[in-house]
């Protein structure tokens, strides 16, 4: 037990140093602009709102992610991310948002690709060089030119490609557009060996396992998005908890008091 004990606690510190350097390590000039960005008048209160919870700015740092660089965002959803990555890179950079096909037949897809793209098409002064491409396996996996690409970022989506059983084929398009030397970051819902498909979390090992069979290198990893307080077992999966609140006023304060979901915080390399 002691070994155990000790086993665990080298793990949180050495993820904790890593962090730290990270932090350390990322140019002040960068943490700068990257501010200005997460403070910036294009970002919704709903979505600032959640910065306690996400802290754009450690995990931006910690994936090295510089305003001159080529990157790619997966799946950005309704943006949230994106109101902070495509200001930061407008200017010196490039920035792809990978996200869900127009045409899809699928209605949830098909909707929110056209609530983004509306998105973007009404704040050109923020979003007038995001470059939207297709993710929608197995048949579009295009994201970006091959070899093209500095940085891919992934937020929460890891449980949609596993339940799909796409996770294999979408960690190969990433490696694909990934240049050698790129970084792939990811943050997903974290859960145990025995989490089951549907609850929205995914085992660590299991994120680690996908990306290392499509060729990266696990190289880094934090507890900048932790929960402790999470413990999983909710009825309604990791969407019982904010921002979604699914169980609605069922044990709302309840789960407004835990917070959002413990997430793993994982940085690959393509050798």
């Amino acid at each position: 037990m002691k070994t155990l004990q000790l086993l665990i606690v080298s793990t949180l510190l050495l993820a904790s140093i890593q962090t730290a350097t990270a932090a350390l390590d990322f140019p002040a000039a960068q943490t700068e602009k990257l501010n200005e960005a997460i403070n910036g008048p294009q970002r919704s209160e709903k979505n600032r709102a959640r910065d306690p919870f996400r802290h754009p700015l450690e995990t931006l740092a910690f994936f090295d992610v510089q305003d001159d660089m080529t990157v790619v965002e997966i799946w950005p959803g309704s943006g949230w991310y994106t109101e902070i990555l495509a200001p930061f890179l407008k200017e010196k950079g490039r920035f792809y948002a990978a996200g869900f096909d127009p045409q899809s037949t699928v209605p949830y897809f098909k909707k929110n690709a056209a609530l983004f793209e509306k998105k973007v098409n009404g704040a050109p002064e923020s979003y007038g060089k995001v470059e939207i491409t297709i993710l929608q396996p197995p048949e579009k996996l295009e994201i970006a030119p091959s070899e093209s690409v500095d940085r891919i970022l992934t937020f929460r989506n890891v449980h949609n490609w596993t339940q799909a059983g796409a996770a294999t084929e979408v960690f190969k398009a990433m490696y694909k557009a990934l240049k050698p030397g790129g970084i792939l970051g990811v943050v997903e819902h974290r859960g145990s060996s025995s989490t089951t498909n549907g609850s929205g979390y995914v085992p660590e090992q299991t994120v680690i396992e996908l990306a290392e069979k499509a060729g990266f290198q696990l190289i880094a990893q934090s507890e900048l998005n932790a929960n402790p307080k999470d413990s999983k077992n909710h009825p309604k999966g990791v969407w019982t908890l904010p921002p979604t609140l699914r169980m609605k006023e069922v044990n709302r304060d309840r789960y407004l008091a835990i917070g959002e979901s413990d997430r793993m915080t994982l940085k690959f390399l393509k050798p």
